[in-house]
């Protein structure tokens, strides 16, 4: 669908946790400044779905994801406040099952291959592998995907990946885009550090913009 197409061409997802909503407005604008228009915005907080509705008010350019999505009602809680998919740590059936029912697009967590197989089996094709480097990287993810890529299963890599070896990852036919938690971290976003999370997005454009 046109979200993952979207995706897909920003190739990197910065993924959030934010405690502010006064901050959400100039951390959107360090993102888009940075030319990087895309948040994922984490369920790790009280505020997150707040921060989404402003930014889906706000700032319509940013693409506008949920994260750590781990019940139905924070899936519908997402949806509601503005969110254009969502994605969890893990897999929850129920989850995925809801996601699909209100159609909305989601993306849950797997590391094994039968989580990968639950996954297929409920019809969901675009996947988080987490946590990636922990779980043996792209070596491993090479080895999980090789038994099913003819199935056009594509994944979003996340921890652990960074601009030196986030390359690595997209070059594989495999990887839709990956996770980005280093991009705005929450030390940045409480000290208002916008400049540093701008240029993070320009270096990963500047790394972007050479042959992949």
């Amino acid at each position: 669908m046109d979200i993952y197409r979207r995706i897909s061409e920003l190739k990197v997802v910065p993924v959030i946790s934010i405690d502010s909503v006064e901050a959400a407005l100039p951390l959107a604008d360090a993102l888009i400044e940075g030319g990087l228009p895309i948040a994922e915005i984490t369920f790790r907080t009280e505020s997150a779905a707040e921060v989404i509705s402003l930014l889906k008010k706000e700032r319509p350019e940013l693409l506008l994801g949920a994260g750590t999505i781990l019940t139905t009602e924070q899936l519908k809680k997402a949806k509601d406040a503005g969110a254009q998919f969502a994605v969890a740590p893990g897999l929850n059936p129920d989850v995925v099952k809801t996601a699909i029912e209100i159609e909305f697009p989601f993306s849950p967590g797997v590391m094994t291959p039968s989580e990968v197989e639950a996954a297929l089996a409920l019809g969901v094709k675009t996947l988080k592998f987490f946590p990636a480097e922990a779980a043996g990287g792209l070596k491993f993810l090479k080895s999980l995907t090789a038994p099913y890529k003819h199935l056009a299963i594509k994944f979003i890599p996340t921890g652990g990946v960074n601009t030196d070896n986030m390359t690595e990852y997209l070059i594989n036919d495999v990887v839709l885009a990956i996770g980005g938690t280093w991009v705005a971290k929450s030390e940045d976003i409480k000290t208002e550090n916008w400049e540093k999370i701008k240029n993070n997005c320009k270096e990963i454009q500047k790394v972007l913009s050479k042959p992949l």
